[in-house]
């Protein structure tokens, strides 16, 4: 296992041509996706864009970088492991697909000693993307600058959720937290493709995401995005969220966030955890920054 610079420009051409060209390949198949079937024992599906996706994305990246490792949603894991880790969701989303909804994406990131360095986000609907480096900021269509747009205070925030494929409907922590985030926020989207998601928190289109045992191979390139766009990212009892990928699933939750919200998003995990004790445990007591 080495730990090799990597040039992160040309890397994120890499990835950003792999993924518009995934984005072309699932656009092309949307309105009848062929091959529906279960994945898991979750409710989750999968087609065969998302196998057709995949394998183009990972041809692409194996032909520039064939020592690196690969995660990917379908296939594993691919390759020895490296330095460099790809990790690719080739259709986050799939559900909404399946049921004819076109709210999805393509993502891709790269991480290098388990720290994400490069993320890319690309909405084959739309055909726009998004993109960000570690300390080398967020991207938007066009490649320019991106920040949150600036929006107008409100008596509550707009916020989206999101969990891991593996959260049962009898968890009680989740359900808890879910209804704490739906009594007190304006709205609490449930998109179904969290990457889309963080496209919207780092765009300043909503205020926050809440994350409960996430995803791993999508969440570091939406994180990323977030980040470096001046966003905020936490673990539920406040302290610094741990972007390491080879962390369990229950230091995958997180709270993100306008800077100046942070605050206001944690003290309603601290009342969801009134609610149900113990909801972060793994992670300490629910203290504000």
């Amino acid at each position: 296992m080495t730990s090799a610079p990597i040039d992160l420009a040309r890397a994120e051409r890499v990835a950003i041509e792999a993924a518009e060209a995934a984005g072309t390949l699932l656009r092309g198949g949307e309105r009848e996706p062929a091959g529906i079937r279960p994945k898991g024992s979750a409710g989750d599906v999968v087609t065969d864009l998302d196998v057709a996706a995949e394998k183009l994305i990972l041809e692409r990246l194996q032909s520039v970088y064939p020592d690196h490792q690969i995660i990917a949603e379908e296939s594993g894991v691919l390759g020895a492991e490296d330095a460099c880790v790809w990790l690719v969701d080739p259709l986050d989303g799939t559900n909404n697909v399946a049921i004819g909804l076109p709210v999805y994406s393509v993502g891709i990131a790269l991480c290098h000693d388990k720290i994400p360095v490069l993320g890319v986000v690309h909405s084959p609907v739309t055909g726009q993307t998004w993109s960000a480096t570690r300390h080398g900021g967020t991207r938007g269509p066009g490649g320019g600058a991106l920040r949150p747009a600036v929006r107008p205070p409100g008596p509550r925030p707009v916020l989206a959720w999101t969990q891991g494929h593996g959260v049962g409907s009898g968890d009680r922590s989740a359900r808890a937290l879910k209804l704490l985030l739906e009594a007190r926020a304006l709205r609490l989207l449930q998109l179904w493709a969290p990457l889309l998601a963080w496209v919207m928190l780092a765009r300043g289109h909503i205020d926050g995401i809440v994350g409960y045992r996430a995803e791993m191979v999508d969440l570091p390139a939406g994180a990323l995005l977030a980040v470096e766009a001046g966003l905020a990212v936490h673990a539920l009892d406040g302290s610094p969220f741990d972007h390491r990928i080879d962390l369990p699933d229950r230091d995958r939750s997180f709270v993100a966030g306008r800077p100046e919200l942070i605050g206001g998003l944690l003290e309603m995990v601290a009342a969801a955890e009134r609610m149900e004790p113990g909801l972060t445990r793994a992670v300490g007591p629910v203290t504000a920054p």
